[in-house]
């Protein structure tokens, strides 16, 4: 059964960073493509960013020049930072594999940017 945590979510103003980070206890870690995904209220889950491989990444048009998704393989961990966040960007975010596997998905961290 695979585990995936994410954490370092919270409240920020505009304009704030955040740096999130996604622990996977699944075996052979660095054979798959991962992602963050997000949720807003009331709106369908989003494709934030996309790793593959090591190098190769991918963004939503909302988020490119903001937002950074790379990862640790000997951590087992990807990770996402978030610079000049935008109220728009507030949501639950998720990391997954990259197309997502149902198993999975985590509880999610909250990021919230209000002033």
């Amino acid at each position: 059964q695979v585990h995936v945590v994410e954490s370092g979510g919270g409240l920020v103003q505009p304009g704030g960073s955040l740096r999130l980070s996604c622990a996977a206890s699944v075996s052979r870690f660095s054979i798959y493509n991962m992602a963050w995904y997000r949720q807003a209220p009331g709106k369908q889950r989003e494709l934030v960013a996309t790793i593959i491989g090591g190098a190769i990444t991918n963004y939503a048009d909302s988020v490119k020049g903001r937002f950074t998704i790379s990862r640790d393989n000997a951590k087992k961990t990807v990770y996402l930072q978030m610079n000049s966040l935008r109220p728009e960007d507030t949501a639950v975010y998720y990391c997954n594999s990259r197309p997502s596997v149902d198993g999975w998905w985590g509880p999610g961290t909250q990021v919230t940017v209000s002033s």
